[in-house]
């Protein structure tokens, strides 16, 4: 994940950069009503943090090196456990970044905070209920209060595009980097979410943890500007300590925890199909409304094209949280920072005691096949045409009423513990579920 994503040369001259800033936010349909991005005040983690901090409820501590970092994580209630580690030149601050002083990254169920080395400000995204990502920057410099801007425009260049299908959302990358921390973008890149082939993720990435025979990306620099055809990374496998790329000591954590980068992937796009989900069926509500209005139709009247895109974006979504194509794990994961153990501590728990947050990391990600995002603010804010329709689907699968081939991964013993956390945990859930 990105605050913004780097996706043109070093070079590209200032005008036609800002031309193209133009030409992009002019088609951006989440800039229209009903949604109105960029005019619509946020309510979200971060808002509500600046609220506090604007009328003298609170404060942020600065410190010499970290800045605003401990005591923003702190607020907003992020583990340094979540920490990750990006050494690709691929975001805000790509000249502080480079395989020695790698892009430090945490993250909490709503919230990613970016820090860098000397950097100029920390970056922050927030996952709004009504906007999706919220972007933010905290001037490192100390001042009282501190300076905190929302970003409405360049961060939206690669997080409010076709990189993520048109709504603002996450980016996280796999990419081949060389000594310099440069994309090497002629090797390949790749969008990495919880389906993606182990051995096509964390490029550009450090990552520590066991991972038995299984290989990956991570913790390899490219010598030069080609990528080999063969590409020997053996001694970037199990590492488990960093100390001989970085000095360590300049971290909140030593770690970039292999657990942690696997939560902070399917985390990233799972906001993106809750935004995703939410936008469009807003926009299709509120173009049925006027179609209705100039039609004299009665208020209430569907349009089967309102019932089939909201149709379109609850379905993946549904696959998404039942872990669909989810790619297999062939060995244990063993992570370095306790992160594995701090968030399945989290619950919420049923009355057996199981948790949508229980971490297998043997044959899959997560014990119980069902995204912990369920009881996020940005789900339970959904339209009620889109979470009933979600609510729906998940109990046909989990029930038993759809055994199509989509969902032969969940076992009928997945299904049932499922079926029954969900029924303990989550609020709000209709009749049928009882």
């Amino acid at each position: 994940m990105t605050i913004r994503q780097l996706l043109f040369g070093a070079a590209i001259a200032p005008l036609l950069f800002a031309l193209l800033i133009s030409a992009a936010r002019g088609e951006d349909e989440y800039e229209r009503e009903p949604i109105s991005y960029s005019k619509t005040a946020p309510r979200n983690r971060v808002s509500r943090l600046l609220d506090e901090i604007s009328t003298g409820k609170k404060e942020l501590a600065h410190e010499d090196h970290f800045g605003y970092l401990k005591p923003l994580l702190k607020e907003l209630g992020i583990k340094p456990s979540t920490q990750t580690l990006v050494f690709s030149k691929t975001s805000l601050q790509r000249q502080k970044i480079c395989p020695q002083t790698p892009r430090s990254l945490f993250f909490g169920d709503d919230i990613y905070v970016g820090f860098c080395q000397q950097g100029d400000v920390l970056e922050i995204s927030a996952v709004d209920p009504q906007l999706g990502a919220v972007f933010y920057t905290i001037d490192q410099e100390k001042s009282n209060p501190p300076k905190i801007v929302r970003q409405t425009d360049n961060c939206l260049i690669c997080h409010g595009s076709s990189q993520t299908k048109g709504i603002p959302g996450h980016l996280i990358r796999s990419v081949f980097a060389d000594a310099l921390g440069l994309p090497i973008l002629s090797g390949g890149t790749y969008r990495i979410d919880h389906t993606s082939p182990i051995e096509q993720r964390w490029g550009g990435w450090y990552v520590t943890g066991k991972h038995g025979g299984q290989k990956h990306l991570g913790n390899l620099v490219i010598q030069g500007r080609e990528v080999p055809r063969e590409i020997d990374n053996a001694a970037g496998q199990n590492v488990t300590s960093l100390e001989k790329h970085i000095d360590v000591r300049d971290y909140v954590t030593p770690h970039s925890d292999i657990a942690a980068l696997m939560v902070l992937e399917h985390q990233a796009e799972a906001h993106n199909l809750i935004t995703r989900a939410n936008i469009s069926t807003r926009q299709a509500l509120a173009y049925e409304a006027a179609l209705n209005k100039d039609l004299k139709n009665p208020p209430t009247y569907r349009w089967p094209s309102t019932t089939s895109r909201i149709k379109s974006v609850t379905e993946p979504l549904v696959e998404y949280f039942l872990f669909c194509e989810e790619a297999p794990l062939t060995a244990k994961f063993e992570g370095t920072s306790g992160f594995a153990a701090e968030f399945s501590g989290q619950g919420p728990r049923d009355k057996q005691g199981r948790s949508l947050r229980e971490l297998d990391l043997q044959r899959r990600m997560f014990k119980y096949p069902c995204s912990y995002l369920v009881y996020s603010e940005s789900f339970q804010a959904l339209p009620e045409e889109t979470k009933g329709a979600i609510l729906k689907r998940l109990f046909e699968v989990l029930s038993g009423q759809d055994k199509i081939e989509k969902f032969a991964h969940l076992s009928a013993a997945d299904r049932q513990a499922t079926l029954e956390i969900l029924r303990d945990t989550l609020p709000g859930l209709p009749e049928y579920w009882k």
